[in-house]
């Protein structure tokens, strides 16, 4: 399951008007009922061995008109319905369900809402999923952002305490993308830091830049936490990423998202 294995493009994600969005919103409930709403998978690979080690589950809402509409343009939809909690626990059933058939040595990374941290059921409800599914919680990455944990900081650190009691993992995702606050690392059970692809846009032509990676790279190595950087759209950020001693990456250069059967079809490989 090398990189260099040739892996079919997916078609970009439509644009949305503001007026469409609110006809597409009043639609949305139905169509994760209906099956449109699907999870697509953004590989993710090693720097020290070029091979996939897992990926990143996606929202997709195959529209029978418009197409294919992207994660962020699904959950504004989402938001505006009250449906958030909803379409979060839809995607996450789906890419549990299917990473339960990947070769053991994959993992699977979730995005997590402020919604379904604030659920009191939310540990034992994904406990559950993860032993329907026989996907064992420590092949499962919990991704939070810092907006995620804005509202609340206290109710969070409950939630992902519990959750990562199990085994399951937390990645701190679009590092570098907010404020950075460092008390996050310092009060969360985090694992990973998933690195904002604005950390590594500039790498290969500005020196400082570089240096501002380097730093967060030193950063993670004291706190023993892994790191993955995030956006990697040419070789020579991949080379600069791997050189650094990121742990891996993820993005375009080498597979867009896939769909669940061209996921599977990758990792029987």
């Amino acid at each position: 399951m090398k990189s260099q294995q040739s892996i079919p493009p997916m078609t970009r994600p439509v644009e949305i008007s503001p007026a469409l969005e609110t006809t597409l919103s009043r639609d949305l409930s139905r169509a994760i009922k209906t099956g449109q709403v699907e999870v697509h998978f953004q590989p993710q690979f090693s720097t020290k061995t070029d091979a996939m080690i897992g990926a990143e589950a996606l929202a997709r809402w195959r529209h029978p008109v418009l197409g294919e509409i992207n994660a962020s343009d699904l959950f504004a939809m989402a938001e505006r319905t009250g449906l958030v909690g909803e379409l979060s626990r839809h995607i996450v059933s789906l890419a549990i369900a299917e990473a339960a058939h990947w070769p053991s040595e994959l993992r699977l990374s979730v995005n997590t809402t402020p919604e379904e941290l604030s659920d009191p059921a939310f540990a034992s409800d994904l406990t559950l999923a993860l032993v329907t599914s026989g996907l064992a919680p420590a092949r499962l990455t919990l991704e939070i952002t810092e907006q995620t944990l804005i509202g609340n900081l206290n109710a969070s650190a409950r939630a992902l305490t519990a959750v990562a009691g199990t085994g399951v993992h937390i990645a701190l995702d679009d590092f570098g993308a907010g404020f950075c606050n460092f008390q996050y690392l310092k009060r969360l059970p985090i694992n990973t830091i998933k690195l904002d692809r604005s950390m590594v846009h500039g790498i290969t032509r500005s020196k400082r830049d570089l240096e501002v990676l380097r730093a967060i790279l030193r950063l993670a190595e004291a706190l023993e936490l892994q790191t993955i950087a995030e956006g990697i759209e040419t070789e020579a950020q991949r080379k600069v990423v791997a050189e650094e001693g990121c742990d891996a990456w993820q993005g375009y250069l080498w597979a867009e998202p896939l769909g669940a059967r061209q996921m599977h079809t990758l990792t029987k490989v």
